[in-house]
């Protein structure tokens, strides 16, 4: 089969679980004789706007669009005839049997329709709740809180806080940058980033919400509205099977969105069991516990930095915290975790390179995900079960259904530190009970497993015949 996945970002520019997913499902698919391209974007202010890009990545070839976000309205985040006829182009020249979505963030839901005009069966996994949520898909309002329910009002409210392109400003510095770049060859983004950076300040904090414009706040209430019913009608009838890696997720585009049961599937993710299981778990006199991926707050770093401070200081001389995970987002924020960290005695051990994850791992005793929204199948999860790590999570979506508890982990109440900081206490104190835990954790599906069984989906929806 000759199969093309769509993803809004791929290695090694985007590199967070949805990124490194499809770049697995590519290589494996690969090693089993299909053919298979990727189709996906990158924001580079030094490449010209919308301009198409093809690599190799493993041996894979990735159409690369530079999308830098100039978009004019709230409709182009997710609605961008610009960048559809460079996806069709690709669909033309590729003769491809399957279209795979992976996201459509940074894209457009014309990219769907392109597909199925030219007769392609497509396949649809729902990483996230973007087809339901502009924000990220994330179903986090901007005053922090989790949406347990569609609320269109309050999308207003949060959508109205929503800095979803780049400025006038921010898009003539980039066109200038570009220009100079074709002219000269120096690429001057670098340095833009870093001014930007140190004059960043924090974000502003909303409480309620209640000094959003109204009349603004009104419109983006409609904004979402014709979102939701235009994703509705432009995407389902399109797809031929959706896939969501957890049960959790399913069930809330069944009973939210009216998604004919039939037409999603839950099937779950798969690492690459073999070399975690491969590793050697390590000793220590100190419990080391950890926090591992990207450190912007709706992961809930912070949240773990605040329970730790909570834990009786003779407890935190007898074990460790690091948080691991890239930096770059919103320096300010990466400030205060920093003076949080010093104050409570923990360390930001930098990103962890993915060859170095098993390992890592399996150094670990306790592994805590603490995030504030719906997770839906957090990589991080699979891999330390892979790796008999025990798991401390939030009792919210995926991750609770991810962590049997007393089995693979424990759970805590989403956001709540005091919670957090008594089930730290309660692990931290007795080593003999992780120690049980790890013995006990059962292994996810391997990659393997969950590449044959999408290989098995595709070839049962692509036309006789196909080659």
């Amino acid at each position: 089969m000759k199969i093309l996945l769509v993803s809004h970002s791929y290695p090694p520019v985007g590199t967070a679980g949805t990124e490194t997913y499809t770049a697995q499902v590519a290589g494996r698919l690969t090693h089993l004789g299909h053919e298979v391209e990727v189709f996906t974007t990158a924001k580079d202010i030094a490449r010209p706007n919308l301009s198409l890009h093809t690599r190799l990545h493993d041996g894979v070839r990735v159409h690369e669009v530079f999308n830098n976000l100039y978009y004019e309205r709230f409709r182009d985040t997710w609605d961008f005839p610009p960048i559809e006829p460079l996806f069709d182009g690709v669909l033309a020249s590729g003769r491809f049997d399957v279209v795979h979505f992976q996201h459509l963030m940074y894209l457009s839901v014309g990219c769907v329709e392109r597909a199925s005009a030219r007769g392609l069966p497509i396949v649809f996994t729902l990483h996230d709740y973007w087809l339901q949520c502009p924000r990220f898909g994330q179903r986090v309002h901007a005053d922090g809180g989790v949406c347990h329910t569609i609320d269109f009002a309050r999308c207003g409210t949060c959508l109205s806080t929503f800095k979803y392109g780049q400025t006038p400003l921010e898009k003539r510095v980039g066109e200038a940058i570009g220009r100079v770049r074709e002219r000269t060859g120096v690429n001057l983004a670098p340095l833009a980033r870093g001014v930007a950076n140190a004059l960043s300040k924090p974000p502003p904090v909303r409480a309620s919400g209640g000094d959003v414009d109204a009349a603004h706040a009104a419109e983006m209430e409609q904004a979402a509205r014709e979102r939701t019913d235009a994703m509705r009608a432009r995407v389902l009838p399109r797809v031929r099977k959706f896939l969501a890696p957890s049960r959790f997720l399913r069930d809330r585009f069944v009973n939210e969105w009216a998604m004919p049961p039939a037409q999603i599937e839950h099937l779950p993710l798969g690492v690459e069991v073999a070399a975690y299981r491969a590793e050697t778990r390590t000793r220590s006199d100190r419990v080391r516990v950890a926090f591992v991926g990207s450190l912007i707050q709706i992961k809930g770093p912070e949240l773990l930095l605040e329970a730790w401070g909570r834990l009786a200081p003779e407890l935190r001389q007898r074990a460790s915290l690091t948080l691991y995970g890239p930096s770059q987002h919103d320096p300010a924020f990466q400030r205060r975790l920093a003076e949080l960290a010093t104050i409570v005695g923990a360390e930001l051990g930098g990103r962890i390179e993915r060859s170095a994850m098993p390992a890592r791992l399996a150094s670990i005793d306790l592994l805590v995900v603490p995030s504030l929204w719906f997770e839906n199948s957090p990589l991080v999860i699979l891999e330390a079960r892979a790796a008999r790590t025990p798991l401390l999570v939030s009792d919210l979506g995926g991750m609770a259904e991810l962590v049997e508890r007393g089995r693979s982990g424990e759970h805590f109440r989403v956001g709540d530190v005091d919670d957090l900081a008594r089930k730290l206490t309660e692990l931290v104190a007795d080593r003999a009970r992780l120690d049980e835990l790890s013995d006990r954790s059962v292994s996810p599906p391997s990659v393997d497993d969950h590449v044959g069984a999408l290989a098995e989906r595709y070839d049962a929806i692509r036309p006789a015949g196909a080659h």
